[in-house]
């Protein structure tokens, strides 16, 4: 493992700016998180569809479950669907968003330990944390650069360029950012380069643009996917299906039809 996974950066940054300041940055990022989330559910009435749809569900429902039976359902679907990315049916696109949403978990996490914690000229830093730290910008940057130039769902299908950027990009991509230049701010302070100041100053932003851009992003539908899943489980089960047909147990009359082509498309 490198020397400087084991280094803690906000030791050495906490000389120069106040703990208070650094605490008072994460608290900022937080409040813009839960803004853009709130503005988000406001705008695009997300939860409001999800009453009303889980209303009309029950109103078209087949079946009685029990309260054991949801239980387990709910318990199913957090461990396929939301622990394990079960959804996604390619192993490569499962292990890179596994990769980037364990690595990002890990990285906040412990981006809020080393700064209210660890974060002081005299404080002893656990190796294990700063270690943690580097692992989890290092697992994202891994699945985030993975998905953007091998996996991204509109180039092959429509035909774009890897290169091509929509506001639904945002996060991702001031994900990865956001995740580079940590790493790059820290071993560039460690070996005392000229870098460093701007490798932090970028590092800022790109938290900025990530939390900030809640509103714009994707990031608010981490919130929604689990919901979604766990409905859908539940209609599944209580017969109402969401309004929609029974699959139909019918034999494959009509030749190979997509088989035809390798399945390159999600």
């Amino acid at each position: 493992m490198p020397t400087f996974f084991s280094t803690n950066p906000f030791v050495e940054l906490s000389n120069t700016v106040p703990t208070i300041a650094l605490q008072g940055f994460l608290l900022a990022m937080a409040a813009l998180t839960i803004g853009g989330v709130l503005l988000d559910i406001m705008h695009k009435k997300n939860v409001k569809y999800f009453f009303e749809n889980a209303k009309k569900a029950k109103q078209a429902a087949k079946t009685n479950v029990s309260v054991g039976k949801k239980a387990q359902i709910i318990v199913e679907t957090v461990a396929h669907d939301v622990l394990t990315s079960g959804e996604f049916c390619g192993w490569k696109r499962r292990v890179a968003h596994l990769l980037g949403m364990y690595g990002t978990i890990i990285f906040w996490v412990t981006s809020a330990l080393l700064v209210f914690c660890y974060a002081t000229p005299t404080s002893e830093t656990p190796t294990i944390i700063s270690q943690l730290w580097h692992i989890g910008a290092t697992m994202t940057c891994l699945g985030a650069y993975w998905f953007w130039f091998f996996l991204r769902v509109d180039v092959a299908a429509e035909g774009n360029k890897w290169y091509s950027v929509v506001f639904a990009d945002l996060f991702v991509l001031s994900l990865v950012i956001t995740s580079t230049f940590g790493l790059a701010w820290s071993y560039s302070q460690l070996e005392g380069s000229i870098w460093s100041n701007l490798f932090l100053v970028l590092f800022i932003l790109s938290n900025i643009v990530l939390f900030g851009g809640v509103y714009w992003s994707k990031f608010a539908h981490m919130f929604y996917k689990p919901g979604a899943a766990i409905q859908k489980h539940l209609a599944e089960a209580d017969g109402s299906r969401d309004s929609l047909p029974t699959p139909a147990d019918a034999p494959k009359q009509f030749g190979l039809g997509i088989k035809r082509e390798a399945p390159r498309h999600y």
